[in-house]
């Protein structure tokens, strides 16, 4: 079968062993990404506010390898649509996360005593 972008035959093993590589080390980043955070809040090994910042930042790394190792997306060579796509979710997501986390905050400011 011919590649589409570059013209050459090519058989189907030649493309699957460099997917299987990128998989198995998205699986791997993903895999390590998650051991961290439970880790760091299961042996106590931090104050809560440092705790809460590896959370994040761990949420945020697993987000990116998701996109690069298992959607294979990538802000070089991906369509402009598609991070038209990516951008606007990204929007929702932060709308939806810091409306929530606002009003658990005002609730809890107003159930203060």
């Amino acid at each position: 079968m011919e590649h589409p972008t570059t013209g050459h035959a090519n058989s189907g093993h030649a493309n699957s062993g460099h997917g299987l590589r990128s998989y198995l080390i998205g699986f791997v980043l993903a895999v390590i990404l998650t051991a961290i955070p439970f880790y760091v809040v299961f042996t106590h090994a931090m104050p809560p506010q440092s705790t809460m910042v590896v959370i994040g930042v761990a949420a945020i790394l697993q987000i990116l390898v998701h996109l690069r190792f298992f959607l294979h997306l990538n802000f070089t060579s991906t369509p402009k649509e598609n991070l038209l796509a990516i951008v606007f979710a990204a929007v929702l997501i932060f709308i939806m996360v810091g409306g929530s986390f606002w009003i658990m905050f005002d609730l809890h400011q107003r159930m203060a005593v």
